[in-house]
C-alpha cells in the first residue's frame, strides 16, 4: 500500500487515535495534580498534629523547608509560604475523606509520632474528587477570596467543568458569578420540561458583566456587538461553557425579506441554538416578539434532527424584570430576559483585600520558589 493508497477509514483512525491521545493526557495531568494535593494534604496534616499536640511552634516550618530543599533538591513548592499553605489547606479541609490507603498511612504517621488519631470524617460540600482536580494555584484564591463555604464550593465545581486558569477564576469571584447564574427572567419552565427547563435556566446569568469592553456612554448597538466579538474569548468565558459562535447579524431569508439576527450561538450541552439580542436602555415587550419570530424561523431554517428548539437571550441595560415576567407568559418560544454592564463595582470585602504595589512586587521575587 503506497502512501496515496490509504484506506478510507484511515482518516476516522487518525481521529480516534488522537482523541484518545488527548484523552490519556487530560488523565494524566489529573492524576499528577490529585497526588499533588493529597501529598500537600498530608503534609499538612503532620504538621498540624505536631502543632496541636506536641505543641511545635510555627517557627520550626522555615526550618524545614530549608530542610526539604536540601535533602530533596529535585523537589519544588517547599517554600516557607507553601508550607504555610499547606498546613492552612489542612485545617480548612481536615474531614475531607481521601482514598483509604494514602489517607491512612498519613494517619498512622501522625498518630506514631503525637499519639493523636486525627483521622478524617467524610464531608459532602468538599467531595474528595472535587478537591484533587482543582489545580493547587486556585486553591489558594479560593481560600482567600471566598470565605462562604457554599460559594467556595460552586466556584470548585464550575472551575472543574469549565477549566478555568486562575486569572478565570479570579475574575468570576470578583463579578460574584456564583450569585448570577440562573437569574435571569424567562418563561423556561412554562415552556420547557423539567429537567431541561432548569438546565436552561442555568446556562444564562443576570447580569452580565461586560468590563472588558471600552465604549462611550452614547454608544450604539451595534458597536457594542462589534466589541463583543472583537473579545469573543473573554465574551464566551463571561456567557459560560457550552456557548459556540455562530455568527454576528446572522442572515435569515423568508420569502423575499431578509432578516439579520444580532448574534447567534449554539449551546453544545443543551443542543440548542440560542439567539442574542442587545438593546440599549429598559426592556419593552415588542423586543419578545422580535426574538420569538427569530427562534422560529431558526427552528424552520437551521434546526437539525435532534437539536431541541431554538431558545432566545433579550440583553438590556435596564431589564423590568415585572415587565419581562408579564411578556414572556404568553411567548411560546423559550426566551430569557437579562441585563448588561460595562462596568462593575468590586464588592467591598474584595476590594479591601486587593494587594499594594508592595506586595506584588514581593510576590513576584517569591514567584519561583513557591512553584
Amino acid at each position: 500500500m503506497t502512501e496515496l493508497d490509504l484506506p478510507d477509514d484511515y482518516p476516522q483512525l487518525l481521529a480516534d487515535i488522537k482523541l484518545r491521545v488527548g484523552h490519556s493526557q487530560a488523565r494524566a495531568v489529573l492524576a499528577v495534580n490529585a497526588e499533588l494535593i493529597r501529598l500537600y494534604w498530608e503534609i499538612g496534616a503532620l504538621i498540624d498534629a505536631r502543632q496541636r499536640h506536641a505543641g511545635w511552634g510555627a517557627g520550626v516550618i522555615p526550618r524545614l523547608a530549608r530542610d526539604l530543599r536540601s535533602e530533596l533538591p529535585e523537589g519544588k513548592g517547599f517554600s516557607p509560604r507553601n508550607i504555610d499553605r499547606m498546613l492552612a489547606f489542612y485545617r480548612e479541609y481536615r474531614d475531607v475523606e481521601f482514598s483509604p490507603q494514602p489517607v491512612a498511612e498519613t494517619h498512622e504517621a501522625a498518630r506514631g509520632s503525637s499519639g493523636v488519631d486525627v483521622s478524617p470524617q467524610p464531608v459532602a460540600r468538599f467531595p474528595a474528587e472535587v478537591l484533587l482536580a482543582v489545580p493547587w494555584g486556585h486553591h489558594d484564591v479560593l481560600r482567600s477570596k471566598v470565605k462562604d463555604l457554599g460559594a467556595r464550593a460552586w466556584y470548585m465545581r464550575a472551575t472543574v467543568e469549565n477549566g478555568w486558569s486562575r486569572a478565570v477564576l479570579l475574575a468570576q469571584i470578583q463579578t460574584s458569578a456564583h450569585e448570577r447564574v440562573g437569574q435571569a427572567a424567562s418563561n423556561f419552565t412554562l415552556r420547557i420540561p423539567a429537567p431541561g427547563s432548569d438546565l436552561v435556566q442555568q446556562a444564562l446569568k443576570d447580569p452580565y458583566i461586560f468590563d472588558f469592553l471600552t465604549l462611550d456612554d452614547d454608544f450604539r448597538e451595534r458597536e457594542l456587538e462589534a466589541g463583543l466579538v472583537a473579545n469573543m474569548e473573554r465574551f464566551l468565558i463571561e456567557l459560560g461553557q457550552g456557548f459556540a459562535f455562530v455568527g454576528r447579524q446572522y442572515h435569515l431569508q423568508l420569502q423575499d425579506r431578509d432578516f439579520y439576527l444580532d448574534l447567534l450561538f449554539y449551546h453544545l450541552r443543551l443542543r440548542r441554538y440560542v439567539v442574542i439580542e442587545i438593546k440599549r436602555g429598559e426592556f419593552k415587550p415588542e423586543y419578545a416578539g422580535k426574538v420569538n419570530f427569530y427562534c422560529n424561523v431558526v427552528d424552520d431554517q437551521l434546526q437539525h434532527e435532534g437539536d431541541e428548539p431554538t431558545i432566545g437571550l433579550i440583553l438590556c441595560q435596564e431589564p423590568d424584570r415585572l415587565f419581562a415576567e408579564y411578556t414572556l407568559r404568553g411567548v411560546d418560544t423559550p426566551i430569557g430576559v437579562s441585563s448588561y454592564e460595562l462596568t462593575r463595582a468590586l464588592p467591598t470585602e474584595f476590594e479591601s483585600s486587593m494587594p499594594t504595589i508592595e506586595q506584588i512586587e514581593h510576590e513576584l521575587q517569591n514567584e519561583g520558589s513557591d512553584q
